[in-house]
């Protein structure tokens, strides 16, 4: 039996604002111990039996970040496969695609295991003995979900009717009093929004349940590009056919018309972490019941959440706070609205305010620039190259540059030369001259960059060659 943990990874970045942007999303938190979200869903993954590769449905814009994110954790080296979706059409399609892939890669028998890339699991055993029940269940015909326990009533989450492996019913969100009721009785749990099913198994109930669906999915694979390489492929979904999908959930579109659903009740330690007071729950609380992830000094302050890695925060008589500290942006909430946040997204990306898709540090293929200052016709950011790694070969038609290395060796073509620089060197680059940086070393590379100009837009950028794909 070969299993295929199915990695879902996107979302628009709005719960958790301001850590959380549109192209920086839940999944890419890091938590105190360092590890983000994303990366404990790759090594719960990766820690099962019989894993022939770990799938990954994700945006295009999300891959490189998302690879950087698992090079550091995939020490056994695992197969990857991405499927790169050029915009979030639901889990319908990403379920489709993913097992049109695996059926034609690894067979009808092979077992998905659709996992989230942003949810919390701490009982690793329990996770892999509810993973060897799904998939015995999985194996003989049944499309299967993960029914987490109920803790309390909770009016934020989906719930399942069952009787032991059956599945009665789903059930939307409900208000307080019917989330208490369905708490007292025993017989619902929360709906998780993990599955589990055979490829062969997807393919059929979808052709019959979802079936307009199914057939865009397969015309868009068709029409797809599919780049391999060692232990790693992706395929890039073509655009038009993509985007012209039903955008639709997999529990709508399958789950709730299927008569081959089954659920596993489990408690698994299983969180969705969907709001800062989930995140701060996570962080141990002291004497006055405040919970300080970073640098933070408080006075006669209670029961409040405090998040800052770059400065330090300071609190006075306050209480029932949420304050997130990032360079750019301060998020301050009482405890009680913390899931109004996102209504703070809507607005910055209605005014087109930068704030709710960048961080004032983004991820590139190479490595990632930080906006260190900015002013009328100029723009001053500290750049990292990966080792291995290059920019590509470009010009800017209304603005110069001026580099200097800070650390590491760079490789630079500037118009017609071609030069290394270290540390404390530099070079100019005026407009309308071509260039390209790189990093032939095994450290980082770290270099200053001033630019000066009319305009400097990050959209005044003429590629002729690049090894990302990018146009």
């Amino acid at each position: 039996m070969k299993l295929i943990p199915t990695i879902l990874s996107g979302g628009r970045g709005a719960r958790l604002w301001p850590v959380s942007r549109e192209l920086h999303p839940k999944p890419f938190i890091r938590l105190a111990d360092g590890q983000s979200l994303l990366q404990k869903a790759f090594l719960r993954a990766a820690a099962l039996s019989d894993v022939a590769e770990i799938l990954t449905v994700t945006n295009r814009d999300l891959f490189f970040e998302t690879a950087d994110e698992y090079n550091e954790v995939n020490t056994g080296q695992l197969p990857l496969g991405f499927i790169l979706e050029p915009q979030g059409r639901n889990t319908a399609p990403a379920i489709a695609a993913a097992a049109l892939t695996v059926q034609r890669l690894h067979g009808d028998d092979a077992v998905l295991l659709v996992l989230t890339a942003d949810h919390l699991i701490n009982d690793q055993a329990a996770f892999q003995d509810s993973v060897r029940q799904a998939v015995q269940l999985a194996q003989a015909g049944k499309v299967v979900t993960f029914g987490i326990e109920p803790g309390h009533p909770e009016t934020g989450y989906g719930y399942i009717e069952a009787q032991g492996n059956e599945v009665l019913r789903f059930v939307e969100k409900p208000d307080l009093a019917t989330a208490q009721s369905y708490l007292a009785s025993g017989r619902f749990l929360w709906n998780s929004g993990m599955f589990c099913l055979s490829a062969s198994t997807a393919v059929r109930e979808l052709d019959q349940h979802a079936g307009q669906t199914l057939a865009a999915v397969r015309a868009t694979l068709a029409a797809s590009q599919e780049v391999n390489g060692s232990r790693r492929y992706q395929i890039e979904l073509d655009a038009p056919h993509f985007t012209a999908i039903q955008d639709e959930s997999f529990d709508y579109a399958l789950m709730e018309k299927t008569q081959a659903a089954a659920v596993v009740p489990c408690n698994i330690g299983w969180s969705d972490v969907g709001s800062w007071n989930a995140i701060g729950d996570l962080v141990a609380a002291d004497d006055n019941d405040n919970r300080v992830d970073g640098d933070a000094v408080l006075y006669d302050s209670h029961h409040c959440y405090i998040r800052s890695h770059d400065r330090l925060v300071g609190a006075v008589g306050v209480e029932n706070l949420v304050i997130v500290d990032t360079p750019d942006a301060v998020l301050v909430s009482h405890r009680d609205r913390a899931q109004d946040v996102k209504h703070l997204v809507d607005q910055l990306r209605s005014n087109s305010h930068e704030a709710y898709k960048l961080h004032r540090t983004v991820h590139r293929p190479w490595g990632t620039f930080t906006t260190l200052e900015e002013g009328e016709r100029f723009k001053i950011k500290r750049l990292v190259v990966t080792p291995g790694r290059s920019l590509s070969l470009q010009m800017h038609h209304h603005r110069s540059e001026h580099w200097v290395v800070v650390s590491g060796m760079a490789s630079i073509v500037n118009g017609e030369r071609e030069i290394s620089l270290g540390p404390n060197q530099s070079t100019y680059i005026p407009a309308g001259c071509r260039h390209r940086l790189a990093n032939p070393g095994k450290l980082p590379l770290v270099l200053i960059e001033v630019q000066s100009g009319e305009y400097l837009g990050e959209d005044d950028i003429v590629r002729f060659a690049d090894e990302y794909g990018r146009q």
